[in-house]
């Protein structure tokens, strides 16, 4: 959701340093941003000054900020109140010497707000976040802005984040109660970031702020608290591994497609490099009675596809659940229960509070994560990393099959041949290379040129390639606004033929298994009431219209069709004119409920 960045240290151009920190925080997903500095001494009477728009940052610079040594700044994705100038963050005190950004939601505001206004606090916009700055400001008249910045806190409800940035004290001031924070560690400067990725062109030494944990940070160091009883704690200091290259697009126009491309080689190390970690989890669920798998959007879908791998085979039932609706189906969890949560962010707070009713059941909680040091990373009992690399698409690629390697190599490590799991993922990695070749992308584009303004596209699969008809269908829905629906092929006729007419977009994934002949009778389904047949086989027949060859991987032939969903996905978003890694009304880390 909202991307926090600030900077407090020896520069002169904090503004500009967080407008660069912003900007790589904007595949997150936003509608307003703004920016705080404290400018130098003498040249504001000690006040903040603040420059907030609407819309996207775009070619945007820092030059109508002034000079300064301590700033940050805020990408909000509209909660309470509208998309305006006003609801823009960072939100000023009356004094105009306490600013505030805020990621989450103050739930209790409207108790707390009445007494603040005939107290004479002038509230300007309508946010929640605002109550917060009033707060601080009213409980610092006589106590240490860190002082009240730590009643304040404890006296709001909600899952929240919130930094405020003091000119008194020239320092940043933060704490965190669901929402992340992590500080990083410079030379005479330190920062902090609602992401970590966004502190790697200046440090690779980082604190991930734990639950009411509260930070001070200055140029001199970062003090951390115990944001209940007020006792500083000591950090727990851990050291990036991703590389800046992974973080730019480099020759790709997006990150989407630079992505969906790093994914042969992610599916190859995994492969490689994670035997043990497979292992340990297969033991793990061995010693479970009981095994849940729960995620939200995508990684809802690789856990869909985690039941049929576990099935076929390691002959294992795993129960699946969406994150969203999980705490509503955890009564029967027991101490003896596993719960595995995927999660590419690890910070999906439907996610999070499906843990937290788990873990209030006793049961164990294994991390499957993309994101070192996040929440979910933090918060399980075990954790496995998915190892593909900073993801800043907003729509999930490279961590989505890579977490469907993982569970192969899971399956496998279960039946007793986890190199037989190597050798699938290996295969899924050669068949999606031939998925990305120059020949296979052309013939993409021009699917996508002819259905570029169709209003309908439905995706048809049995067995694993059901999960994979969603997740295609879900990345068309999410960047090209096409409505797409993934179907079981074998409910057609239980009411989706009715929306089939002479002309409409069909895929169709048919891959070398048990399922090809009733997905192909699917597919003639909706070729007898006039459809148009992408067939994505191993092989052609005569039924599609256009043959997309997937070559066969066994079980893991999952992996290139949903690439090939992506891509597609990919294609229709440009050749429509819109941008694939931000779209519309979507975040990359859903940090509300």
């Amino acid at each position: 959701m909202c991307g926090i960045f600030g900077y407090v240290g020896h520069r002169k151009d904090a503004a500009c340093i967080v407008l660069e920190g912003l900007k790589s925080l904007e595949y997150r997903g936003y509608d307003s941003w703004g920016i705080a500095v404290l400018p130098e001494s003498g040249k504001s009477d000690g006040k903040i000054i603040v420059r907030k728009k609407t819309g996207k940052i775009g070619d945007a610079t820092a030059d109508e900020l002034p000079a300064g040594s301590i700033a940050f700044g805020h990408t909000r994705w509209a909660t309470h109140g509208g998309v305006t100038q006003a609801n823009a963050h960072p939100h000023l005190d009356c004094t105009g010497k306490l600013a505030l950004i805020h990621n989450g939601i103050l739930e209790n505001y409207h108790e707390i707000k009445p007494g603040l206004k005939k107290g004479g606090h002038r509230f300007i916009s309508d946010t929640d976040t605002e109550t917060f700055v009033h707060m601080v400001e009213e409980y610092s008249r006589n106590r240490l802005v860190s002082k009240a910045m730590q009643r304040a806190f404890n006296e709001v409800t909600g899952l929240n984040a919130f930094i405020i940035l003091a000119a008194r004290d020239k320092r940043l001031i933060a704490a965190r109660n669901g929402s992340p924070l992590v500080v990083g560690y410079g030379d005479n400067e330190n920062f902090i970031a609602s992401d970590a990725s966004a502190l790697l062109p200046y440090t690779r030494q980082v604190h991930f702020l734990e639950e009411n944990q509260m930070a001070i940070v200055s140029g001199a160091g970062i003090m951390i608290f115990d944001a209940k009883t007020g006792d500083l704690v000591e950090p727990h200091k851990q050291v990036l591994t991703w590389s800046i290259d992974q973080t730019v697009k480099g020759k790709y126009p997006y990150f989407m497609l630079k992505e969906i491309h790093e994914q042969p080689g992610v599916l190859a190390a995994i492969a490689a490099d994670y035997t043990s970690q497979a292992e340990k989890l297969a033991a793990t669920i061995d010693r479970s009675y009981g095994t849940y798998m729960v995620g939200c959007g995508t990684a809802a879908y690789a856990c869909m596809a985690g039941s049929y791998l576990f099935s076929k085979i390691a002959k294992r039932h795993v129960n699946w659940a969406i994150g969203s609706e999980f705490t509503y189906q955890a009564e029967f969890l027991t101490p003896k229960s596993l719960v595995i949560a995927l999660s590419q962010s690890g910070e999906t707070m439907d996610t999070l509070e499906a843990v937290r009713k788990a873990k209030e059941k006793g049961a164990s909680i294994y991390a499957v994560v993309n994101a070192l040091g996040s929440s979910l990373y933090r918060y399980a009992d075990h954790k496995m990393l998915i190892g593909a690399g900073p993801e800043k698409g907003v729509a999930s690629t490279k961590a989505f099959t890579g977490k469907l390697a993982h569970l192969i190599m899971v399956a496998y490590a279960m039946e007793g041949s986890v190199k037989n799991g190597q050798k699938v993922v290996t295969a899924a990695a050669k068949s999606s290379q031939k998925v990305l070749t120059e020949s296979s992308v052309r013939q993409l584009k021009e699917l996508a040129l002819k259905f570029r303004n169709v209003r309908h596209m439905y995706v048809i699969g049995r067995g694993l390639s059901y999960p994979a008809s969603l997740e295609t269908a879900l990345k068309i829905k999410e960047i090209s606004y096409i409505h797409a629906e993934g179907l079981a092929a074998g409910e057609l006729k239980h009411g989706p033929l009715a929306l089939v007419e002479k002309g409409t977009a069909c895929i169709a994934f048919l891959p070398n298994d048990e399922t090809y002949g009733a997905n192909l009778a699917g597919a003639m389904e909706m070729k007898a009431r006039g459809g148009y047949i992408i067939g994505a086989s191993y092989k052609p027949h005569e039924i599609f219209d256009t043959y997309v060859h997937i070559p066969d991987a066994g079980e893991g032939t999952i992996i290139p069709n949903v690439i090939f969903g992506q891509m597609l996905a990919y294609e229709l978003a440009v050749i429509r004119g819109l941008d694939p890694d931000k779209p519309r009304n979507l975040a990359k880390s859903v940090t509300v409920k």
